[in-house]
């Protein structure tokens, strides 16, 4: 089985990974090109070892870190790649995020090939395989790393990615947290934002999926905002950290969305999250929902799109990218995602403008 060292089929490997707990996975394709093998997605042990060896090879441009520990002890890992990695510049952040569930493998994989793309990219001083220093993708790369602050965390719920489910694993004692017996386990991370969360509560019959109240729910939101160690882990680090624009990696149907989630109405961005969401469209083939589109997805208090823009004026965008499980459809994936993070880190300045306004106005609105 192959996990997504697919990778080195369009970048070639990485010399310093290419030690023996690697190397059953380089080997991806045949001589004509053909995949010759079925696809495994990284687990949470071969993702830890890959970015810890990523941060010692490449400690220049990247590093590594935890956010905090899972109910279960897993570190939350967070990647940092700028030019001045060690330090926090004022150059706009990006922040990019898999796996809040954590069945949904595919959310993960196309974070951790962009990582690779950047840094192969971005370091590469070989004018074989047909790149050279002057081609347009690679000066484009190096002005995006050395001009914008890229946070990645390609599993928010790495409890859930182990245990293969869309929950995390801790344990719940009733919807509200006052039963004295565990009664189910896992709590939906992408419902749990502290953004409106209370509106079940002031409008119910707004919402019509009230099976997030249920604790046995796929959906449960938690018995409080913030009530789990992962989206506390979110909250504290985009609290202490510069970000401008955001995309959160989903499995579903191939669409976009962005806010808001907890109700219908337009934002006062809904123009720019339209211009930027069709700029997305255009680079990954999704459709863009509107806000009085794909119905399913409205009336959900506690998402992090919503608590991104709403409590921190952060252009936030839900990219759902379907299922697969064939490596070549995967590797296209993969490839088509990294011109959209491409395009999110090169647009990030123009928008920290507008963030930098949004937050006066915020501001002098309390």
């Amino acid at each position: 089985m192959i996990s997504l060292f697919i990778i080195f089929v369009l970048l070639g490997p990485i010399p310093s990974l290419q030690g023996t707990q690697y190397s059953e996975k380089l080997v991806i394709a045949n001589s004509n090109g053909s995949f010759t093998d079925s696809y495994a997605y990284f687990t949470y042990q071969n993702m830890t070892e890959y970015l810890q060896g990523l941060q010692k090879n490449y400690s220049d441009i990247i590093s590594v870190s935890s956010l905090g520990k899972t109910y279960q002890g897993r570190d939350i890992w967070m990647v940092k790649i700028s030019d001045n990695v060690t330090q926090e510049e004022t150059e706009p952040g990006v922040l990019l995020m898999g796996a809040h569930h954590g069945c949904e493998q595919l959310s993960y994989e196309v974070l951790l090939y962009f990582i690779t793309y950047l840094i192969k990219t971005y370091t590469n001083t070989t004018t074989n395989n047909n790149e050279t220093e002057d081609q347009p993708s690679l000066e484009k790369v190096k002005e995006i790393v050395n001009t914008t602050q890229i946070y990645i965390i390609p599993m928010v719920n790495p409890d859930g990615v182990e245990a293969i489910t869309r929950k995390n694993c801790d344990p719940n004692y009733g919807p509200f947290g006052l039963r004295n017996q565990i009664t189910s386990y896992g709590v939906d991370l992408n419902r749990n934002y502290g953004y409106k969360w209370f509106s079940w509560f002031v409008r119910p019959w707004s919402y019509p999926m009230m099976s997030q109240l249920r604790d046995s729910s796929d959906m449960y939101r938690g018995n409080q905002p913030f009530s789990e160690n992962e989206t506390k882990a979110i909250k504290n680090f985009v609290e202490s950290n510069n970000i401008s624009i955001s995309v959160s990696y989903h499995n579903s149907q191939q669409c976009i969305l962005y806010p808001w989630w907890y109700n219908m109405i337009s934002t006062r961005d809904t123009q720019l999250f339209r211009s930027v969401g069709t700029n997305i469209s255009h680079l990954d083939g999704y459709t863009l929902y509107g806000r009085n589109l794909l119905l399913g997805y409205r009336g959900s208090p506690g998402t992090s799109e919503d608590w991104l823009y709403g409590a921190h004026g952060i252009l936030a965008f839900c990219i759902e990218l379907g299922y697969s499980a064939q490596p070549d459809l995967i590797l296209n994936m993969c490839k088509k995602e990294v011109n959209v993070g491409l395009y999110i880190c090169d647009i990030a300045g123009s928008i920290h403008t507008k963030q930098k306004d949004w937050v006066e106005t915020h501001q002098r609105a309390q």
